[in-house]
């Protein structure tokens, strides 16, 4: 269990850089984002798996090609487009706030999962982690004003924030059923081609975008001269190498080793880097209710994980 832990910490240290990249491109649109990333994703895995892929063929059984496709769907289009809108929208804090409110969407959603622990000896550490949460909506509405966003803008970015929230916690779960349920792949092999699948929706949803005339929001940032189509495809890149292809290897085996409802705490790790990355990115140290919320976020995180470790006789290393 314990390195099933380790591994959900490096995976969320990747994927935390998934909430500056938006930032960083306000050039591009949310979907343009998500259709580069998943592209460039599909192309590494592809050459993953190339020395391997007429095997994996003959294992890969209709099941396995529905869950790769809804995976897909909605643990990485769907759930990266509507992040990258939060983000652009209402910032980089907001949105990963939201999205810290999945260790409890998780683990009321695998509740009944075998392995779960009885959600009544979780209730503290859930309340240290909703405390978390509480210090950072504090800490935003505080400093609203100095965003200079008009107050629907930040509530769009916010509503789509809880839409990437529902996409990820479905998938989280899910995948997580499925995984164990299904061990014909191994870790290794579930994430290359759960890469695959995912770049083949991304082509299939580039087409549909060009066939009715998507050209992003090339007008809004002084038109297309002004989109840096190098930086664009580094960042993809650069996150479709940490964050999905050796991110999401990371999550596969964290999620066939720990409960579905301990995997929920792990994902808080995302949150914490996210946060960090966001300091960096504006060059500014926590502010004080910030630095509480990262405080309590990653006691409420330990403290579950001992309270796991100790429904299964099993003490820290």
């Amino acid at each position: 269990m314990w390195t099933g832990v380790l591994c959900g910490l490096l995976a969320g240290a990747m994927w935390g850089m998934v909430f500056i990249v938006p930032a960083m491109l306000t050039a591009f649109s949310p979907l343009e984002l998500a259709l580069g990333r998943y592209t460039a994703y599909g192309a590494m895995a592809l050459l993953l798996l190339l020395p391997k892929l007429a095997g994996l063929a003959h294992r890969i059984d209709r099941n396995d090609c529905l869950a790769l496709l809804r995976h897909a769907a909605s643990g990485n289009i769907v759930y990266y487009t509507l992040l990258a809108t939060g983000v652009q929208l209402a910032g980089v804090a907001p949105t990963s706030l939201i999205i810290g409110v999945l260790p409890i969407t998780v683990t009321l959603m695998g509740r009944h999962d075998h392995g779960a622990v009885p959600l009544a000896r979780l209730a503290l550490p859930l309340a240290v982690v909703a405390a978390g949460i509480a210090c950072i909506n504090a800490d935003v509405f505080l400093h609203a004003h100095e965003s200079g966003r008009p107050a629907w803008q930040t509530a769009a970015g916010l509503a789509c924030a809880a839409g990437a929230l529902l996409c990820w916690t479905w998938y989280a779960v899910d995948n997580a059923r499925y995984l164990k349920a299904n061990r014909h792949f191994s870790s290794a092999e579930w994430s290359a081609l759960y890469g695959l699948s995912t770049g083949i929706v991304a082509l299939a949803v580039a087409a549909l975008a060009m066939a009715f005339g998507h050209d992003g929001p090339a007008g809004r940032n002084g038109g297309a001269g002004g989109r840096d189509w190098t930086l664009f495809w580094t960042c993809n890149a650069l996150l479709a190498l940490g964050a999905s292809v050796i991110g999401n290897g990371l999550w596969n085996v964290a999620s066939r080793r720990v409960p579905v409802t301990l995997s929920g705490q792990l994902i808080l790790f995302e949150t914490l880097f996210a946060l960090l990355y966001g300091f960096l990115y504006r060059h500014a140290w926590p502010r004080p209710l910030e630095g509480a919320a990262i405080a309590l976020l990653a006691a409420g995180v330990l403290w579950s994980v001992r309270v796991h470790a100790a429904d299964e006789d099993l003490t820290p290393p």
